[in-house]
Order: structure tokens, then C-alpha cells, then sequence
């Protein structure tokens, strides 16, 4: 991946973790997606009454009181784009990521998306910056993001599905869980709950 000509940031006291080696999951973690799943069940489906706080599995058929062939439909209408509704970014992330880009070189997102497809679109639309200064993988599933991240020497890596951060540990990569209703289980792993303090763990 090359590196993108931003004028870079000189180095600052901050956390332990290279800016290098650290990449990040998007759905959940940059991408307010569940937000825009309640929209799209609400707007296009007339479902009501499902409330951000009920999520409390990432399998949303465990906690949401939904048909699962209806929340397929919804999901499909969220990963192929087109929907009237705005998926909107998690606060503080399109700052820190633009901030990473200039002190790294480039940023490294990998989803389990089965292509990149809208999501590209939105990475675009936070971080207007020259192509090169960021790099999307979408693996297909959620297994195989350790992989990619070993090829690309990560170390670590912001998610927030709790079942990929015990893949992650296994590999050999330290997963950043960040905390959401649907992962709110005891756990052995560094937790963060906002973008501020993701930028606190980077050494800037």
C-alpha cells in the first residue's frame, strides 16, 4: 500500500500502540451501521419500537423482536446501498482517522463485508484524502480478517464483534474491543468506548 502525501505529523507522547500497526473493522466501530439498520427497518419496513440498546447480540435474530427473513431483507438493503437514510460515522472518527493518515502514511480497514461496495463510498466521505492514504479489505467473512492483517504486519486491531477478538488473539494480533450493547460480555481484552480514546492508545 503506498503512502499517501499528506504532510505528516511529527511523533507526540501518547499511547504504546505504532501508528503503523494498528487498523480498524468499520461496521460498528467507524460506521454508526445499527443506527442505520433501525432506520431502514423503520423508513422501508414500518418497524417500530426497536431501540439501539436492544442489540444486545450481534446475531440480531437473538435479541430483536423481528422476523429473521425480514432482518435478511434489511441487511441486504444495507449492504447494497441505495437507501434514503444516511449512514453516519461514530463520532471522532473521522478526525482520528484523518490524524492517523497523516502520521502513518496510509490506513488499513478491513471488513467482513462480502465486497466493498457502498462502504467504500463512505470511507471516501469521512476521510477526503488522496486514494493512497487508505486501504479497504473486505474478506467475506469474519475468520478470515487475520490473515490479512498478518500479511500487512498489524498488531493490532479495533473491533466489536467479541467472537473475532478470541480469532484475532489466537493469530497472534491484539484486538481493541469497542464497546457496544451487542458485546457487552465479560472479557479479557483492551476496551474502548469512544474514538478519543482510541486516539489515546496510538503513540502519536
Amino acid at each position: 500500500m503506498a503512502s499517501c502525501n499528506l504532510p505528516k505529523e511529527a511523533p507526540g507522547p501518547a499511547g504504546a500502540i505504532d501508528p503503523v500497526s494498528i487498523a480498524f473493522d468499520i461496521d460498528g466501530v467507524i460506521a454508526d451501521t445499527m443506527t442505520l439498520f433501525l432506520d431502514i427497518a423503520r423508513d422501508e419496513f414500518d418497524i417500530r419500537g426497536i431501540r439501539y440498546e436492544d442489540i444486545t447480540a450481534y446475531n440480531l435474530a437473538d435479541c430483536i423482536d423481528m422476523a429473521p427473513e425480514l432482518i435478511d431483507r434489511v441487511i441486504a438493503r444495507l449492504l447494497d446501498g441505495g437507501y434514503r437514510s444516511r449512514l453516519r460515522p461514530i463520532p471522532g472518527a473521522p478526525e482520528v482517522l484523518q490524524r492517523l493518515a497523516r502520521r502513518s502514511g496510509a490506513v488499513l480497514f478491513v471488513t467482513a463485508r462480502p465486497n466493498v461496495g457502498p462502504i467504500g463510498d463512505f470511507i471516501r466521505s469521512i476521510m477526503p484524502v488522496e486514494p493512497e492514504c487508505f486501504d479497504i479489505v473486505a474478506t467475506g467473512s469474519f475468520d478470515a480478517k487475520a490473515e490479512v492483517l498478518k500479511l500487512r504486519n498489524i498488531t493490532h486491531f479495533v473491533e466489536d464483534r467479541l467472537e473475532t477478538c478470541y480469532t484475532l488473539i489466537t493469530a497472534g494480533i491484539t484486538p481493541v474491543l469497542f464497546a457496544q450493547p451487542w458485546n457487552r460480555e465479560p472479557h479479557p481484552f483492551i476496551e474502548v468506548s469512544s474514538w478519543q480514546e482510541i486516539e489515546e492508545l496510538i503513540c502519536w
